[in-house]
Order: C-alpha cells, then structure tokens, then sequence
C-alpha cells in the first residue's frame, strides 16, 4: 500500500505537508496539574529568552529542559517537536505588538501603517532568530492571525482595488522583513566584538578603504552618507528606513490615484 511506502517514495500529492502546533491541539495543552508543573506560557516564555540570548543554532529540546529544570521527555507532553517550541515562540514574538484600531475613522491609515512597519523591524531586530524561521511555518498563531488582520484592515482603508491590497502589503513587509534581518545580521555581528556600533561602523570603513579600487566608491558613499544626516549608525538606520516607508507609502497613494 502506498502509504507503508518510506516519505520519499511516495508521489508528491501523497506527501503531507508541514503540520503546525495549532493543528494538533497541543498547544492548548498544560492548564494545571500537567507533568513537571509546567504550561504553555511558562515554556514558550523561556524558550523566547533562550532563543535571544543563544541563537537558533544552540537551541534544542534538551537545552530548553535544563532552563527549566525538567528533564527533555516532560517536554513531550506538550509539543512533538522542536520545530512546535519554535512556532510558538514565533508567535509570542507577534504578541509583543501593539496594535492599533483599523476602524478608527479619525486615524491616518499612513500614520497607522507607518507604526505597523516599524514594530515589526523592531521586532526583528529584536529576535534576529525569527528572521530564518519565519518562513518555515503558517503563521496561524492567534497573534499572527491578528496582526494579519489588522494589516490587512489598515492597507484597505487607503483606497486601493481590492486585487491591489496584498501586492501593497508584500512591498511594505517584505522590504521591512528585509530590512530588519539586516539589521539584526549586523547586531549579531557586532555583539562579540566589545565595540560599539558606530565604532564597528568606523571600523570596517578603516578596513575596507585598504582594499584596492574601493576609493572612488568609498568616496560616493562618503557623500551620500553625508547627504542623508545622521551622527550615529542608529540615527542613519532609522532616517534609511523612514525615507524608504514614505518612498513605499508615496506607491500606494499614487496607485490609488491612477485608479
């Protein structure tokens, strides 16, 4: 029979997809009186800390059971894998935003986007975990969902066709996605370096200015660093992403203005 088949023999059609902790029913698991005395929101909360203080690469099942003083099994009970902790605390992540009412009539649909778009650079920043894994799940988390949602409800208020409104919404979060996992890329960089940022940033100019044939591009780049303002490497991050959101925001108006 084709299912006794091993996964990789089996037709594409038979294959089944990736699964998700809110599928299973695991996730509401853990209300009291569960093994170890352990809950959802105690082992999604600790497996966020660890992620941020270790990365995704040191993160593992019996990891996360040291932190909690539990031993690796007691974890089972409550997810089948790594891969349910890592969805979970995805979805924490998206928790951690605030967001504002779509159906306020008084509120700047622009105004609102922007706060939308830099709450979620920020939250990439903060977790540069999330950057690889957010692609690898459904994203159907509650908070997920509803952070969808609202997006969706703010970027429809602008006027756009219907058709127009999730092409509108890839240009701002895929840019932001991009921006903030290069922004926690150079975070990470930097961190076991006992420099500062702007010390980093002075830095690797120093070094790269050594390099053979980089002084005429160098000196374009001193000019429009120059041209852009901003005394710290923060300050010219976020005037960069600002100038591009209003670049992103300026689309959408003129497309609703086409018609």
């Amino acid at each position: 029979m084709k299912e006794d088949r091993p996964k990789e023999d089996r037709p594409k059609e038979d294959r089944p997809t990736r699964g998700s902790v809110w599928l299973t029913g695991k996730e509401r698991r853990g209300r009291g009186g569960q093994p170890s005395g352990l809950d959802r929101a105690r082992i999604t909360a600790v497996s966020v800390a660890l992620l941020d203080a270790e990365g995704l690469d040191r993160f593992s099942m019996r990891r996360l059971a040291g932190e909690l003083n539990v031993t690796a099994m007691s974890l089972y009970w409550y997810v089948d894998t790594k891969d349910d902790l890592l969805e979970l605390a995805l979805d924490a992540a998206f928790g951690e935003l605030p967001l504002p009412d779509p159906e306020d009539e008084s509120a700047d649909w622009r105004e609102q986007l922007r706060t939308l778009a830099t709450d979620y650079r920020a939250m990439m920043v903060r977790h540069p975990w999330l950057s690889p894994i957010a692609g690898r799940f459904l994203n159907i988390g509650p908070n997920s969902l509803a952070f969808s949602r609202v997006v969706q409800q703010v970027v429809g208020r602008a006027g756009l066709p219907a058709h127009g409104v999730t092409g509108a919404i890839s240009a701002v979060f895929q840019f932001v996605y991009g921006y903030g996992t290069i922004e926690g890329h150079f975070h990470a960089r930097i961190a076991d370096t006992g420099l500062s940022a702007d010390e980093y940033f002075r830095q690797s100019l120093t070094v790269a200015s050594e390099v053979a044939g980089t002084s005429e591009v160098l000196k374009e780049s001193y000019a429009l660093m120059a041209a852009r303002g901003g005394d710290t490497v923060e300050e010219m991050l976020d005037r960069d992403f600002a100038f591009a959101l209003d670049l992103l925001i300026a689309g959408i108006e003129a497309m609703v203005a086409r018609g």
